[in-house]
């Protein structure tokens, strides 16, 4: 049984079919109380079945899975799914769960002493069931693995695929992963706030949210799919490209999107538009350090630690003071801000470890991605400062050349960009972070071939529009006219950007126009690029017509798409981690 539409402040959803959007998947604790005390007696059963690592059901839709148990003495945790598509988590006898999991919504004792509880999976308490009851099936900090990072625009409809690729390819992941642009937080959409505007590198100003999933509500969902899964997954959630913005709400706006993320494991923190470009190119001379930095002794020790020559493979960083006077001018902003925003993360986690990434991959709309490229350098700069200030950076995101949407195009040819991918992989090695590769759905297999070989397979690559495509690829197979609305509304889309002035939306409609084909595709330059903004859309009075639709469909379309997915992502998992 699905519930219609519910009002949650000014949302109205049905959450059982538009999931990633609220922070719990109990929105009807009353309700969910009472489907878990009508099971009664029956719980006996699932006690027995728990502690035999089997799973449980009930004729009236409790189903309680093996895979996301966890027990605690002689009591058996679980999970319940309940037949309005509601999850609450249920202690089977005494373990201890109102003191690890906080209130419960009821407790009650069955004739033979069996004491049932339940428990709301809000994200605060998945949080704590994860890591304090079940660690082997929570998103964690990897640290220097391996990994692809997997974007899930679709959310509950992409991570079967996903899992199932995981484990057939044995790679580790970060499944649960969306950026600023494609994220609302809870807060804005609970109150009916119009979607911010943002800037997409590469493709111009752009509604953030557009996948209709919050920051909260994605990670409640991702966790609650992984812990259903039968295998434990090596698996992370990654805050993807919370940027800090310049202007004054710049800080302030990046510290809301930490609070609303501050269950996940990875925290991507784009600096790029702090970044002060012109600094590197400046015909006269900069005298930075003696201009910001008042102390003439920390002076000193800050140029001493750069001006230090650094050896690292075959690459040799000899830093002038000049050139490392342009560096602190070009970045001391932003790692000032990087800082602030570090702490906030750490206050959040309270002792947790977790994944830091600072990025400079993307650049603001007036610098073209090539005049941009992180020299070896600018990398040694960048890691000795953060390493100066005690940053606790996992990873860096450099710009390599690549662009959103575009297979490489650099003048210099995939030679160069292998040799120059190779000298920042050195340079980072020898800090021990892990180079992070974004805007990569579109690289092909040769450029990929150069990713392996420069990094030795050591490196994180990143997706997320290439599972959104793929979906509607499979889309047009089993349910052409709802792609070609969704096709249509994207055509529609980049017709008012090119009337608008944008000459990216006219070539895109012109390239469509003189192709081979005529029958809509999601191959299309205008799907391709603009096809993004319909699944989340969100109207004034707080309803997201479109979403819903694209989670009621047929248990073929979704298992053709499953085996989509594990195809792909193999695919990569081989192109970029075999040796």
């Amino acid at each position: 049984m699905v519930q219609s539409d519910q009002r949650f402040d000014r949302l109205g959803i049905s959450p059982a079919t538009n999931p990633a959007v609220l922070a719990t998947s109990t929105w009807r604790p009353e309700h969910a109380w009472q489907e878990i005390r009508e099971v009664g007696e029956q719980w006996r059963l699932a006690a027995t079945a728990l502690r035999a690592n089997t799973g449980w059901s009930t004729p009236s839709g409790v189903d309680l899975p093996a895979a996301a148990a966890a027990h605690r003495g002689a009591a058996a945790f679980g999970l319940a799914g309940l037949a309005d598509g509601q999850h609450v988590l249920v202690e089977l006898g005494h373990g201890g769960g109102a003191q690890t999991l906080g209130e419960p919504l009821g407790t009650m004792r069955l004739d033979d002493g069996l004491v049932v509880s339940a428990f709301p999976t809000d994200a605060g308490v998945l949080d704590r069931y994860l890591r304090l009851l079940a660690p082997h099936k929570g998103p964690r900090p990897l640290g220097a693995t391996p990994r692809l990072g997997i974007g899930c625009r679709m959310t509950t409809a992409v991570w079967p695929g996903v899992f199932e690729a995981m484990r057939t390819y044995g790679f580790a992941a970060n499944p649960v992963q969306n950026s600023v642009r494609e994220l609302s937080t809870l807060d804005d959409v609970l109150a009916g706030r119009p979607p911010e505007r943002n800037y997409a590198c590469g493709f111009g100003t752009i509604e953030s949210g557009y996948t209709g999933s919050t920051y909260e509500g994605l990670w409640v969902a991702g966790v609650l799919a992984a812990l259903q899964e039968g295998a434990s997954l090596q698996y992370g959630a990654d805050a993807d490209h919370l940027q800090v913005k310049r202007g004054p709400n710049g800080r302030a706006r990046a510290l809301e999107l930490v609070k609303a993320s501050r269950y996940y494991t990875f925290f991507t923190l784009d600096m790029a538009d702090m970044l002060h470009y012109g600094a590197l190119n400046a015909t006269e001379a900069t005298s930075f350090l003696d201009d910001n930095v008042a102390n003439a002794l920390e002076r000193r020790a800050i140029l001493a630690v750069h001006v230090a020559p650094l050896q690292a493979g075959d690459v040799t960083c000899c830093p002038t003071v000049e050139l490392v006077n342009r560096f602190a001018a070009k970045y001391w902003d932003a790692l000032d801000a990087f800082e602030d925003l570090v702490r906030e993360i750490s206050a959040h986690k309270d002792g947790q470890t977790f994944d830091l990434e600072f990025t400079v991959d993307e650049h603001p709309a007036e610098v073209n991605a090539f005049d941009c490229l992180t020299s070896p350098e600018e990398l040694v700069f960048l890691l000795r400062e953060i390493e100066r200030r005690g940053l606790p950076v996992t990873h860096l995101a450099p710009n390599y050349g690549a662009e959103k949407g575009w297979d490489y195009r650099g003048t210099d040819g995939l030679e160069a960009l292998g040799h120059r991918v190779a000298a920042l992989q050195a340079i980072a090695g020898e800090f021990g972070v892990m180079l992070d590769f974004h805007s990569a759905d579109d690289l092909s297999a040769p450029v990929r071939a150069v990713l392996r070989r420069a990094t030795g397979g050591w490196l994180h690559y990143k997706i997320s529009p290439m599972l959104q495509l793929l979906f509607a690829e499979v889309l047009q197979d089993h349910y052409p006219e709802l792609f070609r609305r969704w096709w249509e509304d994207s055509l529609e889309y980049a017709r008012r950007e090119a009337v608008a002035g944008s000459d990216f939306a006219a070539d895109c409609i012109r390239a469509d126009e003189t192709g081979a084909h005529r029958a809509p595709s999601r191959h299309d330059q205008v799907f391709h690029h603009y096809g993004f903004a319909y699944v989340g859309r969100r109207t004034p009075e707080g309803k997201m017509p479109n979403r819903e639709q694209f989670y009621k469909l047929s248990d073929e379309f979704y298992r053709a798409y499953q085996r989509c997915l594990v195809d792909y992502l193999g695919t990569l998992a081989v192109d970029l981690f075999e040796r």
